[in-house]
């Protein structure tokens, strides 16, 4: 099966090491695509919540995949968040062509594109870096738990819910969280001169534009690899946001996992 040519892909928040993670989907989908670049946009691995006892099969399997498109020519910009800031030690390491930053700047174009994960607008990075730790670890909690209530959902004949993602959404939306984090990134990506702002962070896909009286930026945000399972796409002149669709793809026992259609396999965002 061909893979689909992607001049630049943009992933973050994978959390490698927790029960949440899609791995298995994040290698469908990269086995489906050949991206001349590939941005893994902060929190690839959660090593906050990093267990030894608990690294499944697929994520090391994403691990290889990885290798494997590096040494099929992708260069892979590995771009530090909190939950890997460990790795902020080693900044501006290159081996090959595996970048690791803690942001950079992209010109396309003739267009200036900022890219860095975000978690340096949030306050309780700065100030409560243990109340966030404990957050972490409850959320990994929350998702076990959600597994079991839609477990017996299915007994029941009823549809599953994301109770992590209900409960996010609605402490997020009561303190104006997500739209103070996305305001403070584009203000400072028009006062910079960026035409373009790419963040991860918030778990939130989105593409949207903004103009005030200094300029004019598209905001954009990869999501994420736990609820979402979304990624941006830059083709040569325009971006998108894919969304990850299961009966998109088909895994075969001799070929390894296989996207079943392309280019349909993703789901375009608009723009908000």
């Amino acid at each position: 099966m061909a893979k689909r040519p992607v001049e630049i892909t943009v992933i973050s928040d994978v959390h490698l090491g927790t029960v949440g993670c899609h791995a298995l989907e994040l290698v469908q989908y990269l086995n489906s695509i050949e991206p001349k670049q590939l941005i893994l946009n902060g929190d690839i691995v959660d090593i906050w919540n990093f267990r030894k006892r608990y690294w499944p099969e697929s994520h090391m399997l994403v691990i290889r995949t990885l290798l494997t498109m590096m040494s099929n020519g992708t260069d892979v910009h590995y771009l530090t968040g909190n939950h890997d800031e460990v790795m902020r030690k080693v900044s501006n390491l290159q081996l090959g062509p595996f970048f690791m930053k803690d942001s950079m700047v992209l010109e396309l174009n003739g267009e200036k594109v900022w890219v860095f994960h975000g978690d340096v607008f949030d306050i309780t990075m700065k100030h409560s870096k243990w109340i966030a730790k404990i957050g972490g670890r409850g959320y990994d909690l929350l998702i076990h738990l959600n597994r079991f209530v839609n477990h017996i959902l299915e007994k029941m004949g009823k549809g599953k819910i994301s109770l992590s993602k209900r409960i996010k959404d609605s402490v997020k939306k009561a303190v104006k969280f997500i739209d103070d984090f996305e305001m403070t990134a584009i203000e400072l990506a028009i006062e910079q001169g960026y035409d373009y702002v790419i963040c991860g962070h918030i778990h939130q896909p989105k593409i949207r534009g903004y103009e005030n009286e200094q300029g004019s930026v598209i905001y954009m945000n990869s999501g994420d690899w736990v609820e979402n399972l979304t990624a941006l796409e830059f083709d040569g002149e325009e971006w998108s946001m894919f969304a990850y669709k299961n009966e998109a793809f088909t895994r075969s026992e001799t070929s390894g996992i296989i996207p079943a259609k392309h280019p349909e396999n993703g789901q375009k965002i608009e723009a908000m």
